[in-house]
């Protein structure tokens, strides 16, 4: 396991930390975690652990709305054809199955269009409206996707076909010319709340509809277990709207959720307890997503829009085998990846990885990049061959602005984009070895080297002795935690094993401790660290360490305990 490098974050200003501590009657740690979060008043904080659904804005605030909202009405009224069309990963599907079913009772006929992700790509595609015009559908809602598709729309416009474009990515200098486009992010929108996820544009759409016709809310507030599943999955920020979204959406996927997400939540074997943020990412985005990587995303929405539990039961079923042979793929290509660095003594010293492939699965090939970034922590690209180019992923490490990287290669490629952690490329195969050469060129010139070592940033220090039920029972309300309101991380100095401490797990690669404090040697707490097992011998000894970590629940036998989870370890 590679060394870290522990920052710890700015404290926040002493005299709010008191004002807080004061009228919110919590401890000194507690009041610098919410300052972190930008919540500085006692009416901040009331409103960060009481999400309300009455503090969702109004939709009508979105640019556009009213002119979609107009056509919408239009097309049910002239009987219109219409298509709901949206990308094939979670947030695309989720969209797609919230707008649809929606939808599908208002519209005389009504249905959807998931791209394939092998033969059309990323978006809108040429081959989407060719056939939405061969079908005569006279109006598509985009979801997820169009932002960017200015020549696409203007191609459709020709056919006949007119767009509704809902998307949360950034615009381009030129928005495109549909009906309406509704994305918080372009210029002139003055929507108050800028990070909604995809499907949240598309909750918007439907709760403007709703707002316009007189249709009760309650209804629109069904729909927010999809929202929370593309919310968790799509990694957008869980503050302001996407917060109370999370919040209740959370509950719902708990108490009553839709046929499609309780048949997955019954695959992944989550479906006998309560589930957080967490166990979306790891446990039902990936099973969503597994259907566009492996064979069609539509798979994925025909899931979420049904009403049948045994239909519900059989779809699920095939796509959690989807997953299976998914991460089969994937352990298998990234298993490749190691050998190839392990056997190239050029390729360990460098400070980029780029590997090419042409037998690599395109569908896993992000999951490999991350996995690989994991390992050896520098900016990474995974290349295969798809339709006789080579098209890749990248990902990158803490503060490295890796587009800005690619970018600087863009005579060598045929198309690029994406962000500063995360894109996707693809260029000629003559071309990856001089891509290969020049990207870990500009990588070496413009990497700080402190970038190259793994960070592992600490809200705040803590005595162990400050840790009791009142303080995790604060500390909970933080939830749903994700980004932007990452789990806090504490840190807390010269702490022994009490002698019952044990290494765990088949190799004894875990160590499973009871950790104790010199200010409080009576007082014990239990502790997990995966795969710190070489350190028991130290630990062993009595000689004391420190530790970065979370505080999380254990259930054991239908008991639950607070864990410690500790996420590193460093003796002097």
């Amino acid at each position: 396991m590679m060394d870290k490098n522990w920052i710890i974050k700015a404290q926040g200003d002493e005299d709010v930390i008191a004002s807080l501590t004061r009228d919110l009657g919590i401890d000194k740690p507690l009041a610098r975690l919410l300052i972190q979060r930008g919540i500085n008043t006692y009416e901040e904080a009331r409103a960060f652990f009481r999400p309300d659904l009455a503090n969702l804005h109004d939709p009508f605030l979105m640019k556009d709305m009213d002119v979609a909202i107009q056509r919408i009405e239009e097309a049910i009224k002239a009987g219109e054809k219409v298509m709901v069309y949206g990308d094939y990963d979670v947030d695309g599907t989720t969209a797609v199955a919230l707008v649809y079913s929606f939808f599908k009772d208002k519209f005389k006929e009504i249905d959807y269009y998931i791209p394939d992700r092998y033969a059309e790509g990323y978006g809108i595609s040429l081959k989407g409206i060719d056939y939405a015009a061969q079908q005569g559908f006279s109006l598509i809602i985009a979801l997820d996707c169009g932002i960017k598709a200015v020549d696409k729309i203007e191609y459709a416009r020709k056919l006949g076909t007119e767009f509704i474009i809902c998307d949360h990515h950034n615009p381009g200098e030129v928005i495109p010319d549909a009906i309406a486009v509704l994305d918080p992010k372009q210029e002139g929108c003055n929507y108050p709340y800028k990070e909604l996820s995809g499907c949240g544009v598309g909750l918007k759409l439907v709760q403007a509809y709703s707002k316009k016709t007189g249709f009760p809310d309650e209804r629109i507030y069904d729909y927010l277990d999809l929202v929370v599943v593309s919310i968790a999955s799509d990694i957008v920020p869980i503050t302001g709207e996407n917060r109370i979204m999370a919040y209740f959406g959370l509950k719902k996927l708990n108490e009553s959720p839709s046929m499609g997400l309780k048949a997955i939540r019954e695959v992944a074997g989550i479906d006998n307890r309560k589930i957080d943020i967490e166990d979306i990412v790891f446990k039902i985005g990936p099973r969503i997503n597994a259907a566009g990587r492996m064979e069609s995303g539509r798979k994925s929405v025909d899931l979420l829009v049904s009403d049948k539990s045994g239909e519900a039961s059989i779809i699920s079923k095939m796509i959690n085998n989807f997953n299976l042979d998914r991460r089969n793929i994937d352990t298998e290509i990234t298993r490749q990846a190691i050998e190839m660095i392990r056997g190239n003594a050029q390729l360990q010293e460098r400070n980029s990885t780029v590997l090419y492939n042409p037998e690599w699965h395109k569908g896993v090939i992000g999951i490999v990049a991350s996995r690989l970034l994991d390992h050896y922590y520098k900016p990474t690209i995974i290349l295969t061959r798809s339709n006789g180019f080579a098209t890749g992923s990248a990902r990158s490490v803490n503060g490295f602005d890796l587009y800005h990287a690619i970018e600087s290669c863009n005579d060598l490629l045929e198309n690029f984009g994406g962000h500063k952690y995360a894109a996707g490329l693809t260029m000629k195969i003559k071309n990856v070895e001089k891509f290969t050469e020049r990207f870990e060129k500009i990588v070496s010139e413009t990497i700080d080297p402190e970038q190259l070592i793994p960070v592992e940033e600490i809200d705040t220090e803590l005595q162990l002795k400050q840790i009791n039920e009142k303080f995790f029972r604060v500390l909970k309300q933080f939830q749903p935690f994700g980004p932007e309101n990452i789990s806090p991380i504490f840190l807390s100095e010269n702490v022994v094993d009490n002698g019952y401490g044990r290494t765990v797990g088949v190799n004894g690669e875990h160590l499973k401790l009871t950790l104790i404090q010199e200010e409080n040697p009576f007082k014990v707490f239990p502790a997990i660290a995966f795969h710190r097992g070489k350190d028991f011998s130290k630990i062993n000894k009595g000689i004391p360490f420190d530790i970065c970590y979370q505080l999380t629940e254990n259930e054991f036998r239908g008991k639950v305990n607070l864990q410690i989870h500790i996420k590193d370890i460093k003796f002097d």
